[in-house]
């Protein structure tokens, strides 16, 4: 009986071990945010209702596509995973999986999320949805050991998620939909430096290159940020010029731009981890805020 109920616990502890690891390898909870700006493109689009199937299987779709792209780059980038501390207990650096079965898991997951947005929504959703996951796996992946211009190639798959819901729901490419891929785009440059500039010594170890300056951690680094922080002011407007917004909606895009932009300015002055941990987290509470003020205040 003891032995029977050994063997049993074993058994749930190697099951869960193993979900576990498919977990780190999908990384939703990283994926969230992606997902989630699908989710209000999606609805801020003129055929954009709230019909929870829909949302459900957009959200769905999203997850499982971001979750292969993810996979994917930890299977390419695996040895220099194994050589950075917040990384190395990842299942494939650790042994723990071997990257057999991880490919195994990207095309399933993969192939599962492009059906569901292209049987659910259309064949155009899928297809930016394909080109995404390609771009992210297969061009930022690589390029991150080799020019710091990977964070703009980067950034093309990561603004991609507003205008594929936006294209779920109608169809078409919309300039509403680009609008939302333009913030979204110019957005995540001071959102990577700031990271970059915190992981600067781990990511050199593995020979990544995310800063904007080969001579790393520079005052060049929080200029960018500001340069990249201030598109996002009149990038606020054009929502609301484009008649998918209204004035509070377009004045709680320019507040958060501004925020942004004075994060970036601090981070250019004192060029230090803590002003760089301030502009990582102001970029993390501007993406969301924005978005919801948007939907709120949708036309």
């Amino acid at each position: 009986m003891l032995r029977e109920q050994t063997l049993e616990t074993s058994k749930n502890t190697a099951v869960t071990g193993k979900v576990r690891d498919y977990a780190q390898l999908l990384k939703p909870n990283l994926s969230f945010l992606v997902v989630f700006s699908s989710v209000i493109g999606y609805l801020l689009s003129p055929k954009g209702h709230f019909y929870l199937p829909d949302l459900l299987a957009l959200f769905a779709a999203g997850i499982l596509v971001t979750g292969s792209a993810n996979t994917i780059n930890q299977i390419l980038e695996r040895r220099s995973d194994a050589l950075m501390k917040r990384t190395r207990t990842r299942p494939l650096p650790d042994g723990r999986m071997q990257a057999g079965e991880a490919w195994a898991v990207a095309l399933i997951s993969g192939i599962a999320g492009l059906l569901v947005i292209t049987l659910q929504f259309n064949a155009l959703a899928g297809v930016l949805s394909f080109v995404s996951l390609l771009l992210y796996a297969f061009a930022y992946t690589p390029l991150k050991k080799v020019h710091p211009v990977a964070v703009a190639v980067g950034a093309i798959p990561g603004a991609l998620p507003p205008l594929i819901g936006w294209v779920a729901a109608t169809g078409s490419i919309g300039w509403g939909g680009v609008a939302l891929f333009l913030i979204q785009f110019f957005w995540q440059f001071p959102h990577f430096w700031a990271i970059g500039f915190l992981g600067y010594e781990e990511y050199e170890k593995a020979g990544i290159r995310l800063l904007p300056s080969r001579a790393g951690k520079t005052r060049f680094t929080g200029f960018q940020c500001i340069i990249y922080s201030l598109a996002l002011f009149p990038l606020a407007i054009v929502p609301r010029a484009l008649g998918i917004v209204g004035n509070w909606g377009m004045f709680v895009g320019m507040l958060a731009a501004v925020y942004m932009v004075n994060a970036s300015v601090v981070f250019y002055l004192k060029n230090d981890m803590p002003s760089a941990k301030k502009t990582m987290f102001a970029s993390l509470i501007y993406l969301p805020l924005v978005l919801l003020a948007f939907l709120f205040d949708k036309i």
